[in-house]
């Protein structure tokens, strides 16, 4: 029987940070793959720390894709939210882009919302809701394009599990074991009701400790105090200009005002020309 390829494209979350093993990282990508089937599972993660949606699109789709996949996850978009040059159109056309490449060439699609980074930082309310707003609208993207692609869309932006200090890692911004194990499972759960999962669910209990306090407090003082500072450099002016208008309309009783331009925000880079469509096919659809 022939091996399943699975291919994992995206950022640190699936690069499998804050899931250490060895000298290496795991990971939720890994741990579903060792269930997918009772036939081997050839398993590649292309996924990298800091990468954007353009990164995949440009870097990793047409390394994945070469390996002709039977599934792939994309899991992607919270760097881009993070970056001083966030533009949601650009974003949706790009993972248009991704997702249709995917599909086309025949793989099942694997993706997933997630949470709010500013919230997950405990960031003040000022400078929190405008990356919140940021990230709603990256999930809102990414719901609409993976019901157009027919994906496996995991709902993991909020629950239970958002809150649980025991999933998340030292950084407050990765999952730690337990987190990755909940990812890989919720996975794992929704492809078997497709017939697309075949082995043994991924364990929920951890192996390993989760971090406490002392952790998060090392990871900031080494390792956390140059991403804050490398996120500063190229956020922080304009947050803290977004957060000035956010103090502007809250004291205007006019914050609505903010997400209206949001939800129109997602609506116009919903409905711009699918760059995988062609013309007579759009009119054909019409």
């Amino acid at each position: 029987m022939r091996p399943v390829r699975f291919v994992a494209l995206g950022d640190s979350l699936t690069e499998g940070v804050g899931d250490p093993v060895g000298r290496g990282r795991r990971g939720w990508a890994a741990l579903l793959a060792a269930g997918l089937a009772e036939q081997p599972v050839h398993f590649t993660n292309l996924a990298r720390s800091g990468a954007q949606t353009g990164d995949v699109a440009e870097r990793q789709l047409p390394a994945g894709l070469a390996l002709r996949p039977d599934l792939v996850s994309v899991v992607v978009g919270v760097n881009d939210t993070l970056r001083r040059t966030f533009d949601l159109g650009a974003v949706a056309a790009r993972l248009d882009t991704v997702y249709a490449a995917c599909t086309g060439h025949g793989a099942l699609l694997l993706t997933a919302c997630l949470p709010d980074p500013g919230e997950m930082l405990g960031l003040p309310g000022p400078l929190a809701r405008p990356l919140a707003r940021r990230q709603r609208a990256v999930n809102d993207v990414v719901h609409a394009l993976s019901d157009r692609y027919g994906a496996v869309h995991l709902h993991a932006c909020e629950g239970e599990w958002t809150t649980d200090r025991s999933m998340w890692s030292a950084d407050r911004l990765h999952p730690g074991e337990r987190g990755h194990r909940q990812l890989a499972l919720r996975f794992h759960a929704l492809l078997a009701e497709r017939g697309a999962a075949t082995g043994p669910a991924p364990s929920p209990d951890s192996e390993f400790d989760a971090p406490g306090r002392a952790a998060s407090l090392w990871w900031l003082a080494t390792a956390g105090t140059g991403w804050v500072a490398r996120r500063c450099t190229d956020l922080l002016p304009q947050l803290l200009a977004l957060a000035a208008s956010e103090l502007r309309h809250h004291a205007r009783g006019t914050s609505a005002r903010l997400d209206l331009h949001a939800t129109a925000a997602v609506a116009a880079a919903l409905a711009a020309p699918s760059p995988n469509v062609h013309p007579e096919a759009e009119a054909e659809a019409a």
